[in-house]
């Protein structure tokens, strides 16, 4: 009799044994997923904080980007978009490409987005572009040479006028072409378009109202600005052409109404225009 009683409680004893063992694997088990359900969603986090967007821009719209005496890319585009990013906490690269290159980099997806004193206009938003809410308020404005004797429209009868080309200024100078009779030559970057001016061989030229004040005055261009050949102007803007890339669009516009407040955007704009 205390043999099958001791069979029985050995049995039991065994069975015991092997149910704790089985909970303690399923326990683990659990654990384990749950480990790797945490660690993926770590993961997927760390990758959506590493995103660094593309930003693309001019190489030469002083004050709004250029290189300074020290070799390094600076301007009010570039301050600001610092500003921002620092702002809502976004990573991002900018590169330098020059405007045509900066424009096509953001149309094949090269590149997230474009920040290059663009103006906003219709024509722009017809053809894809989706713009940030505007930055910085410009005029395009003629500009000729120091002594010369234009004073007004009518005086570029028969002459031609330089522009940059896909700008508001080269928009500018074909709207009165025709009107007043002159022609239009396209350049690629502002400085060659100044120096076709200086050289002789354009009458004017066509620039943003603040680009050419800053490049006259730093640069000591023999170039001026006459007194009512300006536009009515137009904000500037930054863009995306995908609307996958909204996110950034988002964080563009919210970190520049909060810098607007906190009074970093005047700080910046006045350290470049005062």
């Amino acid at each position: 009799m205390k043999k099958i009683l001791a069979l029985i409680l050995s049995t039991l004893l065994i069975s015991s044994a092997v149910l704790t063992g089985c909970g303690s694997q399923n326990n683990q088990n659990t654990a384990d997923q749950s480990s790797n359900t945490a660690e993926t969603s770590q993961n997927s986090n760390s990758t959506s904080s590493d995103k660094v967007w593309i930003i693309a821009t001019d190489t030469v719209f002083k004050p709004f980007e250029y290189t300074n005496e020290n070799n390094e890319f600076v301007g009010i585009d570039v301050d600001l978009l610092a500003a921002i990013a620092e702002d809502q906490g976004f990573k991002y690269e900018l590169q330098s490409l020059g405007w045509d290159a900066a424009v096509a980099a953001v149309q094949a997806g090269q590149a997230d987005g474009l920040i290059a004193g663009a103006t906003i206009k219709q024509e722009r938003i017809d053809s894809g572009w989706i713009f940030s809410d505007g930055y910085y308020n410009a005029t395009q404005t003629f500009v000729v040479a120091e002594g010369s004797d234009i004073k007004s429209f009518e005086d570029l009868k028969g002459k031609n006028v330089a522009v940059k080309n896909g700008t508001a200024g080269a928009d500018f100078a074909n709207s009165l072409k025709d009107q007043y009779g002159f022609t239009v030559t396209v350049f690629e970057d502002s400085p060659t378009m100044y120096q076709d001016v200086i050289l002789g061989n354009s009458a004017a030229c066509v620039e943003d109202t603040p680009i050419m004040a800053v490049s006259i005055k730093e640069g000591n261009l023999p170039l001026m600005i006459p007194e009512g050949m300006e536009s009515e102007g137009a904000p500037y803007g930054f863009a995306i052409m995908n609307e996958a890339n909204q996110e950034l669009l988002d964080m563009f516009n919210a970190g520049l109404a909060n810098i607007k407040a906190n009074g970093k955007y005047d700080e910046i704009l006045n350290k470049y225009l005062k």
